[in-house]
C-alpha cells in the first residue's frame, strides 16, 4: 500500500470535505464529496435563476398583458373600420341600384304611356284615314296608308324598348344598336347611362313618328281644302250656284293661345275632319248637278244655240245639243233625280225628263224606247231608254237639254265642269 495515500494511476487523490456539527454535548460530522457539492450548488442557482424569472414576469406581466390588449383591440378597430366601410359601399350600391330601378321604372312607364297614346291615335285615324281615302283619292290614300304604318312601328319600339331597358337594369350588357347611336356600351357605363341613351333614342324615335303622324294629317286636310276649293271654282267660273262659304271662316279673331303637343293632334284631326266635311258637302252638291256627259265617246253634232233648222232651213233656236248616236245606244242620266215626264212630247218624239232637284232638270229626247215612268227615283248613270229617232228628227242621235227653274241652259258649261271635277268625285 501506497503510504502516501496518492494512486498510482490518477496522481494525487482528493480528499473528501468532513463538516463537523457540535450541539452540546452531541457531535455530529458529515462527509460532502465533491460530486455533492456540485449538485447542491447547480440546485440552488436554479432555484435563484427561476426566481429571478419568476420576479421578471410577475413584474412584467402587466405590460405584456396591456400590449397584448392594445393589439388586439386595435386589429379589432381595424376589423370594424373595414365592416363599416363595407357595409357603407353595399348601402351606396344597394341605394344606387334603387335609384337607378325607379329611373327605369319611370322611363319605361313614360315610353308604354306614349305607345299607348299612340295606339289610340292609331284608332282614331283609322275611320278618318278610310274616309280620307273615299273623299280626296287614291294620292292622298297613299298618304293616308303611310300615316298609319309608324302607328305600328311604336307598338314594335314601346315593347322591345321595355323590355330592353328592364334587361338592362338587370344588369344584361348586350348591345343595344338598334336604337342607340352606339353599337356597344362603355366598359364603364352603368345600367342607367345605358338606359337613359336607350331612353333618348327611343324617345327620338317615337316623336319622329309622332311629327310623321302630324305631317300626314296636315297633309290630307290640305289636300281635302285644295279639292274643295277646285271643285268650288270650276262651279262658280260656270256660274253655277255652290255654298262656297262651307267650313271656311270669315271676320275672326281673339287673342292668341298657343297649342301644346298634347292638344295639337286633337286640333290636326278637327282640322281634317272639318276639311273633309268640307269636301264632302261640296261632292253631294256637284253630284246632284248634272255634270255627266250623257253619251261620253260620242260626237256633238249640233251645239247649244241659234243654228239653221235641218227641217225648214231657217234660223232657230237650239234649247240642247245633238250627240251622234247609233239606233239602240243606251241613254244615260246624267245625275240622280226623279222621272217627271216619259213618253211623247211633240217634236222631242219619245222624251224623258229628270227633275234633279234645286231647280234642275235633264231631258232626253228622240228615243227608240223608254225604260223608265214617271216618278221612278234614278241614279246618275241609270239608263232611261234607247237612241233613236222619233219625233222632229232627220236621223239617230241623242238630244240632251239641261234646264234650270224651265229656262233651257248651254249643256256645254255643265259639261266643261264635269270634266274639271270628274277627278274630285
Amino acid at each position: 500500500m501506497n503510504p502516501t495515500g496518492q494512486s498510482a494511476v490518477f496522481g494525487k487523490r482528493k480528499e473528501p470535505h468532513t463538516v463537523i456539527i457540535a450541539r452540546g454535548n452531541e457531535i455530529r460530522h458529515f462527509t460532502i464529496r465533491p460530486w455533492l457539492a456540485a449538485f447542491l450548488g447547480s440546485a440552488l442557482a436554479a432555484v435563484v435563476i427561476g426566481y429571478l424569472l419568476a420576479t421578471s414576469y410577475l413584474v412584467l406581466r402587466d405590460d405584456l398583458i396591456g400590449a397584448t390588449t392594445a393589439r388586439q383591440a386595435r386589429m379589432q378597430q381595424a376589423y370594424e373600420d373595414r365592416i363599416s366601410a363595407l357595409r357603407a359601399q353595399v348601402d351606396r350600391i344597394t341605394s344606387r341600384q334603387l335609384l337607378d330601378q325607379q329611373l327605369m321604372e319611370t322611363k319605361v312607364s313614360e315610353l308604354l304611356e306614349r305607345q299607348t297614346q299612340l295606339s289610340q291615335r292609331h284608332g282614331r285615324l283609322g275611320p278618318i284615314l278610310e274616309r280620307a281615302e273615299s273623299e280626296v283619292g287614291a294620292a292622298s290614300a297613299a298618304d293616308g296608308a303611310a300615316a298609319a304604318k309608324p302607328d305600328e312601328r311604336a307598338e314594335v319600339i314601346g315593347a322591345q324598348s321595355a323590355y330592353s331597358i328592364a334587361s338592362l337594369g338587370a344588369g344584361d350588357t348586350r348591345p343595344f344598336s338598334l336604337w342607340s347611336t352606339r353599337s356597344d356600351p362603355l366598359p364603364s357605363d352603368s345600367a342607367a347611362d345605358r338606359a337613359d341613351r336607350l331612353f333618348v333614342s327611343i324617345n327620338q324615335s317615337l316623336k319622329a313618328i309622332e311629327s310623321e303622324q302630324l305631317s300626314r294629317v296636315t297633309t290630307l286636310a290640305d289636300n281635302a281644302y285644295k279639292n274643295a276649293d277646285a271643285i268650288t271654282q270650276a262651279l262658280a267660273a260656270a256660274g253655277l250656284p255652290v255654298d262656297s262659304d262651307f267650313g271656311k271662316d270669315s271676320d275672326v279673331g281673339g287673342p292668341l293661345i298657343p297649342l301644346n303637343a298634347s292638344t295639337m293632334f286633337d286640333s290636326k284631326v278637327k282640322e281634317l275632319d272639318e276639311a273633309l266635311d268640307a269636301l264632302d258637302h261640296l261632292k253631294k252638291e256637284a253630284r246632284r248637278l248634272p255634270l255627266a256627259n250623257p253619251a261620253p265617246g260620242h260626237s256633238v253634232t249640233s251645239p247649244f244655240g241659234v243654228r239653221t233648222d235641218p227641217i225648214l232651213g231657217t234660223a232657230a233656236l237650239h234649247s240642247g245639243m245633238d250627240f251622234r248616236a247609233p239606233m239602240g245606244m243606251p241613254a244615260k242620266v246624267t245625275a240622280p233625280g226623279v222621272v217627271t215626264k216619259a213618253g211623247w212630247n211633240g217634236g222631242y218624239g219619245r222624251m224623258v225628263e229628270v227633275d234633279h232637284g234645286n231647280g234642275f232638270a235633264t231631258r232626253y229626247g228622240h228615243l227608240s224606247e223608254i225604260d223608265v215612268t214617271v216618278g221612278q227615283k234614278l241614279a246618275a248613270g241609270d239608263i232611261i231608254g234607247k237612241t233613236g229617232s222619233s219625233g222632229r228628227s232627220t236621223g239617230p242621235h241623242l238630244h240632251y237639254e239641261v234646264r234650270h227653274n224651265g229656262d233651257a241652259v248651254d249643256p256645254l258649261r255643265f259639261l266643261t265642269v264635269g270634266k274639271k271635277v270628274a277627278q274630285y268625285l
